[in-house]
């Protein structure tokens, strides 16, 4: 039998293994281990994007991204959410010992999966014809299995977040993105040169655009694949858990009938999420286009300065708010049904705290070391400037989404699942009567999408805020919750800046720029990790507490008394 620190760090050593259901400090180690994953799958993402395009051209990205926007939509409504939302009603049945109930849950949001799924992979593959342009049809069937696959996968993914388990859901992602990489590169390859001589110039790029979204499918394939070895492994300590519930079962028709309950809001909430994105593209183009009647080709390549660089960058530290949010529902979802809202309340505000102490230092470091960003990873000159600028203003959503991806998770985990939607809904009604009023009225163009995005992050932040004191009762201290993470962060970046600056000047004495950004841009990041997290915890803004809470606390803590950062 494995120990409880076995299973948390996926240490195992057979199938007879038991989910750990509490640990102290667990939320921090199995939030850490969800972030790194994702941090990795997005590096993986941007490492593997440059040569696909080079592959399939821009005709072939052009005919992908009109299959995979709708593609994303079915997808949203049908599987997306699905793992916040099992483990929600798992943990709450397991917390009080109904492990009978639990397990039926699972089994309902799996049916729910197959039907849904297999209704949304129907609609991609006969209704292609109607939901994207000829071209991309035979790209968007090539998408439509994998409805079906991604809805089974994320049921099993929510199971083992509901047991506070995150190690098979990070491996599982990685392996994912690993796999989508490869075959989306290796088959866009191959059904390219498998055209006939006399293909033209568009149906090589269409078969280029299906290698790409076979890509898509099979990495789906490969993360279900391991998810469900790993949940085959553990079964046996699940049954004996189950064989030990001696409590009343609830009958199948009611708990399916809960968990759609359960399902629905989350599934509205990230619709509506996503939807502001597509709303702002449509209300931008068309405004500018046939309201301003400016140049098409001038009016598209500055929103893709905004939406493909700027966001896509600003997206990676929200990606680990994400990340903490799947991994504090089942965990805050425990404490409330079990009635202590002492612990409730203190889990929520750590993870608050979680969310503000990362996304604060990335917001500043984004603002200050914007171009060196920029030109790292998208080395075009002649946006260089533009682009940067844009990511230095946008750069602040990433402390108001992180925040308020968090609290999402909270209301979620509580049962107040429609105030999301409240927030999320509001947030897009007010910022798109801004964004309107902005471009109809004034000349500032693509910093008006910059404004209300802003605006928008900043409105869900609030609201958030608010349904949780309404709530929750929380109240925090200001100055210690925000204060402190801001001023560390503001000592962080004015030292990243100074040694980005030092090092470029006198690497340019004898290099070229983009070499000379590359030689300086590592430095200033290494530079300011220590910088912060020193001057955080001199503030008090990270206790010794905080620290424990940590993979390896107790080293961590005996390292930095050595060093003095902390009192011995």
């Amino acid at each position: 039998m494995e120990t409880e620190n076995d299973m948390q760090t996926g240490q195992v050593d057979g199938g007879t293994a038991e989910p750990v259901e509490k640990r102290p400090g667990g939320i921090a180690v199995q939030a850490g281990i969800l972030a790194v994953a994702t941090i990795v799958v997005r590096i993986i993402g941007l490492l593997y994007r440059a040569p696909l395009t080079a592959i399939i051209g821009d005709e072939g990205n052009g005919y992908y991204g009109a299959a995979y926007n709708i593609y994303m939509i079915i997808l949203i409504l049908s599987a997306n959410s699905l793992p916040a939302a099992i483990s929600r009603q798992m943990s709450t049945k397991i917390a009080v010992g109904e492990y009978k109930n639990a397990q039926r849950a699972f089994h309902c949001a799996v049916l729910y999966s197959l039907i849904v799924g297999t209704a949304g992979s129907l609609l991609l593959y006969f209704g292609a014809g109607v939901l994207v342009p000829p071209n991309a049809v035979p790209v968007l069937r090539v998408f439509a299995p994998t409805v079906f696959l991604f809805g089974i996968l994320e049921a099993v993914r929510g199971y083992f977040q509901a047991n506070q388990s995150m190690v098979q859901t990070s491996v599982s992602q990685i392996l994912e993105q690993i796999a989508n990489a490869a075959v989306s590169i290796g088959a866009a390859t191959l059904l390219i040169r498998s055209a006939s001589l006399h293909a033209t110039t568009t149906e090589r790029a269409v078969r280029g655009a299906m290698g790409s979204a076979l890509g898509t499918g099979s990495g789906v394939a490969t993360a279900l694949l391991f998810m469900t070895a790993a949940y085959l492994y553990y079964r046996g300590g699940y049954i004996r858990r189950i064989g030990r519930d001696t409590g009343e079962v609830q009958p199948y028709g009611r708990i399916m009938k809960s968990t759609i309950l359960v399902i629905t809001p989350f599934i509205v909430s990230s619709f509506i999420l996503n939807l502001t994105t597509t709303l702002d593209q449509m209300v931008y183009l068309r405004m500018m286009i046939d309201g301003r009647r400016l140049p098409e080709a001038a009016v598209t390549t500055v929103y893709g300065l905004f939406s493909n660089k700027a966001v896509v960058i600003t997206n990676i530290p929200i990606s680990v708010a994400t990340a903490v949010s799947a991994a504090i529902i089942p965990n805050i979802a425990t404490s409330y049904a079990a009635g202590d809202f002492n612990e409730t309340r203190r889990r929520a505000v750590n993870a608050s705290r979680m969310a503000l102490v990362i996304s604060v230092p990335c917001a500043v470091g984004l603002m200050v070391l914007a171009r060196p960003v920029t030109m790292l990873l998208f080395p075009q000159w002649e946006t260089l400037e533009l682009a940067s600028l844009l990511l230095a203003l946008q750069a602040v959503t990433v402390i108001f989404l992180s925040v308020g991806t968090i609290a999402n998770a909270v209301l979620q985990a509580i049962g107040r699942m429609n105030m999301p939607i409240v927030s999320a809904g509001a947030s897009l009604i007010i910022q798109t009567v801004v964004l309107i009023a902005l471009l109809r009225f004034t000349d500032w163009g693509i910093y008006a999408m910059v404004l209300v995005s802003v605006l928008y992050a900043a409105i869900i932040f609030l609201l958030n805020e608010l349904f949780l004191r309404l709530y929750l009762g929380i109240r925090v201290n200001g100055v210690q919750v925000y204060g402190i993470p801001v001023l560390s962060a503001a000592v962080m970046g004015a030292a990243a800046y100074g040694v980005y600056r030092g090092i470029f000047a006198l690497m340019l004495r004898f290099r070229g720029e983009y070499f000379s950004n590359f030689i300086a841009t590592l430095p200033a990041i290494l530079v300011a990790v220590p910088v912060y997290f020193f001057v955080l915890i001199r503030l008090g803004g990270f206790t010794e507490e905080d620290i424990l809470g940590l993979p390896k606390g107790a080293a961590l803590v005996r390292l930095l008394k050595k060093l003095r950062w902390l009192k011995g």
